[in-house]
C-alpha cells in the first residue's frame, strides 16, 4: 500500500528540507493526541544523516520513532518506521513559486500500517503554518483551556474562525463527516475543543480542559473532597480523569508537559 500527500509552500527546497528536518519541533502539533505520551513530551527531534534517528524526547528518556535510510539536504529524506512497517519518504520537488512537499507512506502487503503514517496526513496541515510564521517560535498550550460540545461542530468551528478570528490546528473535516475525535482552534497558545453535543440528560455544554503538575496527586485530593468520578484516569497519548463539581459540572483535568511553565 502507497499513500500520498503534496503541498506546495512558498520557499526553495533547501529551506522546506531544513524546515522539515531541523525545525521539526516547531511545526509537529502541540495538543494532547500529538504525542505517543504527551505528558512527558518535551520536544521532538530528527537527527540529520543516514542511520538518525526520529525522537520524541523526555526529560531523562526518548522513544525512537523511526530511522533514517535516505538523507540529501534539499531534495529528499526517508525513515523507516520504528513502530510499524511504514517507509516514509519526503521528496522536496522546484516548482515556479517554490517547493512541492511530497510525502509517501509505503506500507508491506503484510505489514502493520498506522501511526507511522501520521506524516502523510500531518504534514500538509501543520508544515505551512510553520513556513508562514517562520522563525516565530510556537508559543507552549496553556494551562487552561476549554472544551465546548456542539450538535454540529465543523460548522461551529467554521462560524466561530470566520466572527472571532480563531485559527484551525488542521483543515476541518466536511460537514458530514464524523472521522475526527475533536476539532482543535486556537487563540494565542489557549486551546477550543470542540467535541459532538453529549446527551441533554448530562448538561454537559462547556467543560474546561485543566493541566495540573501531579495528576495522580490531583485525582486523589478530588476523589477524598468527593468529587464525582466521570472517568478515571486514562492515558491515550495524554493521560487525564473527568470530575464533576458540586453543581454537575464536568472538568477533565491532564497531565501537563515538562514545558508547561
Amino acid at each position: 500500500m502507497n499513500v500520498t500527500s503534496t503541498i506546495d509552500v512558498d520557499v526553495d527546497p533547501m529551506t522546506a528540507f531544513t524546515a522539515f528536518t531541523d525545525e521539526l519541533e516547531q511545526w509537529w502539533g502541540n495538543g494532547p493526541i500529538d504525542a505517543w505520551d504527551s505528558s512527558r513530551c518535551i520536544g521532538r527531534r530528527l537527527e540529520p544523516g543516514v542511520g538518525g534517528r526520529l525522537l520524541e524526547l523526555y526529560e531523562d528518556d526518548a522513544l525512537e520513532l523511526g530511522r533514517v535510510t535516505v538523507w540529501e539536504p534539499g531534495t529528499r529524506v526517508c525513515w523507516q518506521s520504528s513502530v510499524d512497517d511504514v517507509v516514509i519518504e519526503v521528496r522536496f520537488e522546484p516548482i515556479a513559486k517554490g517547493t512541492r512537499v511530497r510525502v509517501d507512506g509505503i506500507v508491506p502487503d503484510d505489514g502493520i500500517g498506522d501511526a507511522g503514517l501520521s506524516f502523510v496526513r500531518m504534514t500538509p496541515e501543520w508544515l505551512p503554518r510553520w513556513i508562514e510564521r517562520r522563525p516565530t517560535p510556537r508559543p507552549e498550550l496553556s494551562r487552561l483551556n476549554v472544551v465546548v460540545h456542539y450538535a454540529k461542530p465543523v460548522a461551529a468551528a467554521r462560524w466561530l474562525c470566520d466572527a472571532f478570528g480563531f485559527d484551525t490546528t488542521t483543515s476541518l473535516p466536511d460537514e458530514d463527516s464524523e472521522a475526527f475525535t475533536w476539532i482543535e482552534i486556537r487563540i494565542g497558545n489557549g486551546a477550543i475543543m470542540l467535541y459532538p453535543a453529549v446527551r441533554k440528560a448530562h448538561g454537559v455544554t462547556h467543560q474546561p480542559f485543566v493541566y495540573v503538575d501531579d495528576l495522580e496527586a490531583h485525582f486523589a485530593r478530588a476523589t477524598t473532597a468527593g468529587a464525582t468520578i466521570v472517568e478515571p484516569i486514562k492515558h491515550h497519548g495524554f493521560k487525564a480523569y473527568v470530575a464533576e463539581d458540586l453543581e454537575g459540572r464536568r472538568w477533565t483535568f491532564a497531565q501537563a508537559r515538562p514545558t508547561q511553565s
